[in-house]
C-alpha cells in the first residue's frame, strides 16, 4: 500500500477529534487496501505475539470511535505508545468502519508497534448480528463485509509480553497444554463452535471453575 495514500487515510480519519459521531467516508478501493495489506502483516507475524514492555493493552472498542481517539488522546498516538488491542473491535456502536480502519491503517504503519487480536465478534457468524453486516451494507455493500470477514480470519489470536503475560481476548482453554498450540493453530480460519481458539476468544472466568 502506497504510504501517501495510507497517511492521507490516517489524517482524514483523525480529522474528526472532539466532534463525536461524525462519520469519515472512505472509499471501498481505500478500505480493501486496508484489508488485503494489513491481511498480509497479520499472517506474516505469529499466532502468538511475543512483545516487550512497555506497551498499552486496550480492551473491546465495539464501534465507539470516540472512544478511539480518546484512548489515543490520554496514551499518545502512534508510534509515540506501543500498542495491544484485545478484540471486539465492531458491532454494537455506531462507527465500526471508522475503528477498524483506523486500526487497520496504523497496523500497516508501524507493524511493530501496533498490534491487534482477534475477538469473538471478528467472526463473520457474530458479526453478521449484532451490527457490522449492517453497518457495512447501509455505507458500503455486502462484498465489503466479506472482504473484513477475509481480514479478520487472519488475525493473530493471543500476545506474551516479555515472557509472562499472556493477553489473549477470551482466556484459558482445558485444552491448552502448551504455548506451541497457539502458535500452531493455522490461518486463516473461521472460529469453530468448540476447542482452543474457540476458548481463547470466548471464555470468562467463572467461580464454578475448580
Amino acid at each position: 500500500m502506497e504510504q501517501p495514500v495510507l497517511d492521507d487515510i490516517i489524517n482524514r480519519l483523525l480529522e474528526v477529534r472532539g466532534r463525536p459521531g461524525k462519520q469519515v467516508q472512505l472509499s471501498e478501493s481505500e478500505i480493501r487496501q486496508l484489508c488485503g495489506a494489513s491481511r498480509d502483516i497479520f499472517l506474516q507475524q505469529p499466532n502468538l505475539l511475543d512483545l516487550q514492555a512497555p506497551i498499552k493493552i486496550c480492551g473491546d472498542i465495539h464501534g465507539q470511535y470516540s472512544d478511539l481517539l480518546r484512548l489515543f488522546e490520554y496514551g499518545g498516538l502512534p508510534p509515540n505508545a506501543n500498542y495491544l488491542f484485545l478484540g471486539d473491535y465492531v458491532d454494537r456502536g455506531k462507527q465500526s468502519l471508522e475503528t477498524i480502519c483506523l486500526l487497520l491503517a496504523y497496523k500497516i504503519k508501524y507493524p511493530e508497534n501496533f498490534f491487534l487480536l482477534r475477538g469473538n465478534h471478528e467472526c463473520a457468524s457474530i458479526n453478521r448480528i449484532y451490527g457490522f453486516y449492517d453497518e457495512c451494507k447501509r455505507r458500503f455493500n455486502v462484498r465489503l463485509w466479506k472482504i473484513f470477514t477475509d481480514c479478520f480470519n487472519c488475525l493473530p489470536v493471543a500476545a506474551l509480553i516479555d515472557e509472562k503475560i499472556l493477553c489473549m481476548h477470551g482466556g484459558l482453554s482445558p485444552d491448552l497444554h502448551d504455548l506451541d498450540q497457539i502458535r500452531n493453530l493455522q490461518r486463516p480460519t473461521d472460529v469453530p463452535d468448540t476447542g482452543l481458539l474457540c476458548d481463547l476468544l470466548w471464555s470468562d472466568p467463572s467461580k464454578d471453575i475448580k
